[in-house]
């Protein structure tokens, strides 16, 4: 436990650093620009190549000590980030550069999370996992609520450069915890071979087994995956929705409001827990948000948009730590890492096509239904007028429909409200496998038992 609290506080010193950098870049790029496509880009590098080679990470992971795996993918980003520090204090800093980096970093990401999300597991009792993740949540919630009024500070002082500068020492932080920390061992159900692309084919097969063979866990998996595109077309379109009646001052007001009630939620979950049926944390917080939605699309006023952020971000690590937490339980420390990344993959692939149409759609579709188009009667007098902006606004609308909807596809389904009583918990499952179960790479009778 201790163990995981000295990781847990270097893991917040970094993201810190990090948000810093994500809001110095994210307003170099929309100054560059004031694109909705460009914006979506710099998500896309983001998310992109860590969601294609996530299920190889997560392989890997199980194959290697995580405790290193998380010192090399600090140590590669904290490099990314140095590099274009130094592009900046040299005036080169091109758009491209910046996708270049994110997406670099994207991929040594995908090694982390595993190796982070596994570790909670493997240094926590099964009983802290809702309240471990509930404090990876807080450490979010921290840099939200800093990152925003610091970073603007420290631009006009430091500039860019000197927040990257931060930044990459914050990455040192991180690593310096890890470099302490010892990992216990874990007893692996058979003996590291060097990996091959087929046998990896063979987990991620072994991984989709797994999950499918278990009608509570996919059905989970597409619920919380249309919930992601949602939050995948908020993210983009946010600060050009607050951008279109409020001030740059205001849209930092704004978001570190919301930081606020992101930081308060994790808070709550780490003290919470999270309920005893943890598939109602999701049943239950999710219409919530979709509810917010509806208010950001229907009204605009800064006092409101705060507001509702706030609340819609208190709900975020609720709906992440039982998510996540349903999962720890229901899958053997042995299998985490790859069927982790798999989970992680599949619903980031829903953000991710968010991310691919979000901008085109709003700008070429709705845009103009809502200036004059024939939206503009029907629609405009519901979401705060028409003309420029209001086509941002209709896309949240209809994201808080469609949440809504699914949710109330969720609770007809028996297996998804029955899942945490359903799936044996990993005690019964986390056994060990005997050689004849397991010919190639792993028995399908390990992965679709129940």
């Amino acid at each position: 436990m201790q163990t995981f609290l000295l990781i847990w506080l270097g893991q917040v010193v970094s993201l810190l650093g990090t948000k810093l950098t994500e809001f110095a870049l994210g307003v170099w790029v929309y100054q560059q620009n004031q694109s909705i496509s460009q914006l979506a880009l710099v998500i896309l590098f983001t998310y992109l190549p860590n969601t294609l080679i996530s299920p190889i990470a997560g392989s890997l992971v199980d194959r290697w000590d995580r405790r290193w795996a998380m010192i090399l993918s600090d140590a590669a980003a904290g490099i990314g980030t140095l590099i274009i520090g130094a592009l900046v204090l040299t005036n080169q800093l091109e758009i491209w550069h910046i996708y270049l980096a994110v997406g670099v970093n994207s991929i040594f990401n995908a090694f982390q999370v595993p190796a982070y999300t596994a570790a909670i597991s493997q240094l926590t009792p099964a009983s802290q996992y809702s309240r471990m993740n509930g404090m990876v949540q807080i450490s979010r919630g921290i840099a939200r609520v800093i990152s925003p009024a610091i970073a603007g500070f420290l631009i006009g002082i430091v500039g860019i450069g000197g927040i990257l500068i931060i930044d990459f020492s914050t990455f040192l932080i991180a690593l310096s915890t890890l470099l302490i920390a010892r990992f216990p061992k874990i007893v692996r159900t058979r003996p590291t071979k060097p990996p091959q692309i087929r046998r990896l084919l063979q987990e991620m097969q072994f991984a989709w087994r797994y999950i499918t063979k278990r009608p509570g866990l996919s059905r989970l998996l597409l619920f919380m995956s249309t919930n992601f595109f949602s939050v995948g077309i908020l993210e983009v379109v946010f600060w050009p929705l607050i951008l279109d009646f409020g001030s740059r001052e205001e849209l930092g007001y704004v978001l570190s409001i919301g930081g606020s009630g992101l930081l308060l939620g994790s808070i709550v979950m780490t003290a919470w827990g999270g309920p005893k049926r943890r598939v109602y944390g999701l049943l239950y917080f999710i219409p919530l948000q979709a509810g917010i939605m509806l208010m950001a699309a229907l009204q605009t006023s800064i006092p409101l948009a705060a507001m509702g952020l706030f609340v819609y971000l208190f709900a975020q690590p609720i709906i992440v730590s039982c998510n996540q937490a349903i999962w720890q339980s229901k899958v053997p420390q042995h299998y985490q890492g790859r069927v982790f990344a798999l989970q992680q993959m599949i619903e980031k692939s829903l953000a991710i096509f968010a991310y691919i149409v979000v901008g085109p759609l709003v700008e070429n579709f709705l845009e103009p239904l809502m200036a004059g188009g024939p939206f503009a009667e029907t629609v405009g007098p519901y979401i705060g007028g028409i003309g420029e902006g209001r086509g941002i606004a209709l896309m949240v609308l209809m994201m808080g429909i469609g949440n809504l909807v699914a949710t109330a596809m969720a609770f007809r389904s028996r297996r998804l409200r029955r899942l945490d009583v359903e799936i044996p918990t990993v005690k019964t499952l986390d056994r060990p496998v005997s050689k004849s179960e397991i010919p190639d790479a792993y028995s399908f009778e390990e992965a679709t038992s129940p």
